[in-house]
């Protein structure tokens, strides 16, 4: 397969180094080229355009400049990936989620697709041409996947697809979705295969536009009587659940680098004016409260990163025990960035809730990470189900890539 996209030039040399734990020399140049792509694209989100409309017009360009190239990867380096995200996300919330919607749409596909598959989807995903979403929620079925109903029958010349999905990110913008269903074989969670179904699939109707808390292309999808072909089947039948869990225990941590990318923004925007704002004869910034809550912030931002990074390192270097971990970056990030939002809001005080503004943006905006891919409520019951305490301590780290 022949790969159609450039992968984006940075330069390390003109990278100034910096003493930063779990990443190198050529994440730091990833950071720096990304960074600058965004100062110099930002006629993508300014002014904010229809959510459908932003989000295609940031994939085809993100894809034109080669940020999607790692797509076609079956390996991806998840601190890059984190790097992304977190760049993006404070840049502006639909860029992030272009990325990650794209970003989990390939990856099933990437890593246990046919040659013909690939060449069929993942290239023009990767080049941005294409939009994907991937598709597993359903009215009764968030985060316990063995509660999936979807249905697809064996025919003769393939599948049949019946029921719904609903609450899909990027559904109104998607070419191919990336879907979990039930084939049976076995019971709950045993049950499931993945297959890619292009829009246009007779039998596959998709809703319109939800609106949600911060403008994003979210929608419902039906399918009645979808007929698939038997090569629309990805992967094995029976191998949805490994494929879906796979995706969302990597994906998790990434979630929490957006998270850092929204509450750094939102500290920025409070140190920065409480350094403007004067109270009587003092400057905001003076107070001793200001100070207290500023420096929270800045601490609850280097422990969310770490956790982060500490997570994809682990899955870079192929420890089998990281999804703990990543659930841990997820709901500490997340947590911690709502808390440093609403303090910024605080800060800001009537100024931050007018609609608009970048605090109240942000209080919206931030809702939805702590939702996304696993409530904290079920982040905190996975962690606490996987606790080894001996485990925790300094006498055990020898063993952690067991």
């Amino acid at each position: 397969m022949t790969a159609t996209v450039t992968p984006p030039t940075v330069t390390p040399a003109t990278v100034p180094k910096v003493a930063l734990p779990f990443l190198d020399d050529s994440h730091v140049a990833f950071a720096d080229g990304l960074n600058r792509w965004c100062a110099d694209n930002s006629d993508l989100w300014t002014p904010p355009g229809p959510a459908n409309e932003q989000c295609t017009a940031i994939l085809r360009r993100l894809g034109a400049d080669g940020w999607l190239t790692f797509l076609l990867s079956d390996r991806w380096d998840f601190r890059s990936v984190c790097l992304a995200r977190e760049i993006l996300a404070h840049a502006d919330d639909l860029a992030d989620f272009t990325f990650s919607i794209q970003a989990l749409a390939a990856m099933p596909l990437a890593r246990h697709g046919t040659p013909a598959q690939r060449d069929r989807f993942l290239v023009d995903l990767a080049a941005g041409r294409s939009n994907g979403s991937f598709a597993v929620s359903e009215p009764a079925a968030g985060s316990d996947l063995a509660a999936i109903a979807l249905t697809a029958e064996p025919t003769d010349e393939g599948w049949v697809l019946d029921g719904e999905k609903a609450w899909i990110a990027g559904a109104t913008t998607a070419d191919v979705f990336t879907v979990i269903a039930r084939t049976g074989g076995a019971p709950g969670a045993l049950g499931l295969s993945a297959f890619l179904v292009p829009v246009g699939t007779p039998g596959l109707v998709v809703g319109d536009p939800l609106s949600v808390l911060a403008p994003r292309p979210f929608g419902h999808l039906r399918f009645e009587g979808c007929r698939l072909p038997a090569e629309s089947l990805l992967g094995r039948r029976g191998q949805g659940f490994v494929i879906a869990m796979e995706l969302l225990e990597q994906f998790r941590m990434t979630v929490g680098a957006a998270a850092v990318g929204f509450a750094r923004l939102a500290a920025e925007e409070a140190l920065s004016h409480s350094r403007t704002r004067r109270i009587g004869s003092r400057m905001l910034f003076d107070l001793d409260t200001t100070k207290a809550t500023l420096g929270d912030m800045a601490t609850q931002l280097s422990a969310s990163w770490l956790l982060v990074l500490r997570a994809a390192w682990e899955v870079d270097q192929g420890h089998r025990r990281f999804a703990p971990h990543s659930s841990m970056a997820k709901l500490h990030a997340t947590e911690a960035a709502q808390q440093i939002v609403d303090a910024t809001v605080a800060m800001f005080g009537a100024a931050g809730v007018v609609g608009g503004s970048v605090p109240e943006r942000l209080y919206r905006q931030i809702r939805l990470l702590r939702i996304y891919e696993g409530t904290s409520e079920v982040q905190r019951a996975t962690i606490a189900g996987s606790l080894d305490i001996p485990g925790l301590t300094s006498a055990r780290l020898a063993g952690s890539r067991r």
